[in-house]
């Protein structure tokens, strides 16, 4: 920790030294990314994108985080585009309103519905799909960013009736058939057929907004399992509120069973693996789909740790021709997903990779695949075509810009991850995992005053931040 802070101390001294020696993001500062056998600059303003084009301060006091070129607010990529700059809210506490606002945003949209997935400016509902995740994600935000600025404003009570909110709705979800009212109006090609007593709960979308072919998505149910947790921890202090935290509690404990018990298979070629989806009856969906929570990411949310043995097992078939959405092409190869064209590779499943391994050699590889089969100078697509990049989805996706803000940070700068969880996984006996860096700790320094300094230049030119 003494070594970290040290570190953070001595790049903010060299960012504030670079900017009175006159290097400002018009020289377009960069971070030196090894890509191959080369090595990339990548101008660190291009990072920063989200939070100065994507995220909009409104009269209410909240902010309105766009998904990038679609106007609308998704649950999920709101937190995902904001929890790569919470590491730089203790340097520029400036951010604080931000981030504040985008959590009582995603509150005040759950309590508009808290089915929906998606919704507009002006708090209407842009998209009724329910995904479990949608009502995992803001849980997450609200435990990273008190653990790292321990901003006790952001328990505001609209938080607390959103919190509550969520674990009626998932507790709901558990007995969907007794329970629950919601119903999507169009044919989808979901089998009908589930167990209700697996401990579950029941999903009609999967993160990717695709129906499922189960109901029981097991990423989706992990996440959930992992945000339960994570709310039973601050629930009694942060509101005074021990039944939400103990309801929390026995939600996770009951998600987690279910899973354990029908969320994994034997396979003959790979062993033991988490499924992708299932009906608690023995009908079982072997895939993954890029969008995260996936399997291959589960460490990424703290589920379980990168040498964990039926992680391995899974990962080893999830990044195999033998998952029915694993595509390669010459200048990629990666999770796809049954949204967007067959072949064709998301830039996102390929940081959720590299996001979740030990190996150097891996990150190195998925860096140089991003770059690659990059055509904006740093923003990334929501699908390409691994044979020609210039055919892709989506001009700019948010959530994969602020994704490959958090690989580049985390790999290239040296900056720790902020953590989903504690020390510890929800598989027990496991502990989070590190995914190592792959420049040397003086490039990392001025990787990190580099970073700063841009920033810094950002924020003075754009005050409503």
């Amino acid at each position: 920790m003494a070594l970290a802070i040290s570190r953070r101390a001595a790049a903010l001294i060299l960012g504030v030294c670079f900017s009175f020696a006159g290097l400002s993001p018009a020289r377009a500062e960069t971070l030196a990314i090894p890509v191959g056998s080369q090595i990339r600059p990548i101008q660190t303003a291009v990072l920063f994108q989200e939070i100065f084009y994507n995220f909009f301060p409104e009269s209410d006091g909240t902010t309105y985080v766009q998904t990038g070129d679609i106007p609308a607010m998704w649950l999920r990529d709101s937190v995902a585009q904001t929890i790569p700059y919470i590491r730089f809210v203790s340097a520029y506490p400036a951010m604080r309103q931000t981030f504040f606002g985008v959590i009582q945003r995603d509150a005040k949209n759950i309590l508009t519905d808290p089915h929906a997935e998606a919704f507009s400016a002006d708090y209407h509902v842009w998209e009724d799909k329910w995904e479990i995740d949608s009502l995992s994600w803001p849980v997450l935000l609200v435990f990273m960013y008190y653990v790292n600025t321990h901003d006790r404003t952001i328990f505001t009570p609209v938080l607390h009736r959103a919190m509550q909110a969520i674990v009626t709705t998932l507790q709901c979800e558990q007995h969907h058939a007794t329970c629950s009212r919601y119903s999507w109006p169009h044919p989808v090609p979901t089998h009908a057929r589930y167990n209700p007593d697996t401990g579950m709960i029941w999903s009609a979308f999967r993160p990717s907004d695709d129906p499922v072919t189960y109901r029981f998505n097991i990423p989706q149910n992990a996440i959930a399992v992992v945000a339960m947790r994570l709310l039973a921890t601050f629930a009694r202090d942060a509101f005074g509120d021990q039944k939400l935290a103990d309801d929390a509690m026995s939600l996770a404990t009951q998600v987690q069973t279910g899973i354990e018990r029908y969320g994994r298979t034997w396979d003959p070629t790979h062993g033991w693996m988490y499924v992708y989806e299932t009906d608690g009856y023995g009908d079982d969906n072997l895939m993954d789909d890029a969008n995260i929570p996936n399997l291959t990411a589960l460490p990424y949310i703290g589920w379980c740790a990168t040498d964990d043995p039926v992680y391995l097992d899974t990962r080893r078939f999830t990044l195999s021709s033998a998952d029915p959405y694993y595509y390669s092409g010459k200048y990629a190869s990666g999770l796809g997903s049954p949204h967007t064209p067959k072949g064709w590779v998301w830039p996102i499943g390929i940081m959720g990779a590299a996001l979740s391994t030990r190996r150097r050699t891996e990150i190195t590889d998925a860096i140089d695949m991003l770059d690659r089969s990059d055509t904006l100078n740093g923003l990334m697509h929501e699908s390409v075509n691994p044979n020609d990049p210039s055919q892709f989805t989506r001009p700019q996706f948010g959530w994969a810009n602020a994704f490959w803000a958090d690989l580049l940070f985390r790999t290239v700068a040296g900056y720790r991850a902020i953590p989903f969880v504690t020390l510890d996984t929800i598989v027990p006996f496991e502990q989070v995992s590190q995914i190592p860096t792959i420049t040397p700790p003086f490039t990392q320094l001025f990787d990190t005053a580099e970073l700063n300094t841009t920033l810094g230049y950002l924020l003075s030119q754009h005050p409503s931040i």
